[in-house]
């Protein structure tokens, strides 16, 4: 008698779990990548920095849509785009329905060439190109302009007939007579994501604003450690994906706030 009802548990515990399976299945993804501005680390905090990737799936229902937070820290849109274990595994998951969202450019400033990491890429949206040698990997690379890399990750996600999104890079804690410094990479992003047709989510001028409303030394104490100007706290991690999920919300075009609680 305990052993039928073992089985009966068993069994029923299974068809659930099938369920499920199949239910998160059938629902869409929504897949970020990007750099440690939005997973820093393992994405726990566990050396005090956040990326704003670990809390925007708070703004979604997960009953509605899967939210699955890719980015990898210190990749640029070439390192990403080229690791197979990093954008082909995202890639090969991806089916129709599905949104991306893709936020690089900070380390896409790093030199092209060096013993270190070898992940810079061209300034600009153009389609220009270096061909070097890459000492890491030891063999030729052509290597393209950051604008060129994201409209790639654009037409792979077309492809899979997905809805690709390009956020700009947020801004760094870097300040001249009070006003935030820009980065031109929000720029070529904004470019990139027009000429290949894919959405756009201008992060970069949204927590510009937020800044420069509360000071320098408020956004200094509140948002960043003392490690660096570029990676947020928890604090600050909270505030741009808040900002992210205010763009998608007052956005009607991406289709994305259908998904939100």
């Amino acid at each position: 008698m305990i052993r039928n009802v073992f089985i009966l548990v068993i069994s029923i515990f299974s068809i659930l779990l099938f369920n499920s399976f199949v239910q998160d299945r059938n629902k869409p993804t929504l897949f970020i990548i990007g750099d440690s501005t939005v997973k820093n680390g393992r994405g726990d905090g566990s050396n005090g920095q956040w990326g704003w990737g670990s809390f925007i799936g708070d703004y979604f229902d997960d009953n509605k849509i899967n939210v699955r937070n890719q980015a990898l820290g210190g990749t640029s849109t070439r390192t990403y785009y080229n690791n197979p274990k990093l954008w082909q595994q995202v890639l090969d998951n991806i089916k129709p329905g599905d949104y991306v969202i893709i936020q690089f450019g900070h380390n896409d400033s790093s030199p092209i060439v060096d013993t270190l990491r070898a992940r810079g890429t061209i300034k600009g949206n153009s389609d220009s190109y270096e061909e070097v040698r890459n000492p890491l990997l030891k063999q030729t690379e052509m290597v393209y302009s950051y604008g060129f890399y994201l409209r790639r990750f654009v037409k792979n996600i077309q492809d899979k007939g997905a809805i690709p999104v390009i956020c700009s890079p947020i801004p760094r804690n870097s300040w001249e007579d009070n006003k935030v410094k820009k980065s031109n990479y929000a720029e070529w992003a904004q470019e990139a994501a027009a000429q290949s047709g894919a959405f756009f989510i201008p992060l970069q001028d949204m927590i510009i604003s937020s800044y420069e409303k509360v000071g320098q030394d408020v956004v200094k104490s509140t948002y960043f450690g003392t490690k660096d100007a570029t990676h947020t706290i928890k604090e600050g991690a909270i505030l741009n994906a808040k900002l992210v999920a205010e763009n998608i919300k007052n956005n009607k075009e991406i289709g994305l706030r259908k998904f939100l609680k």
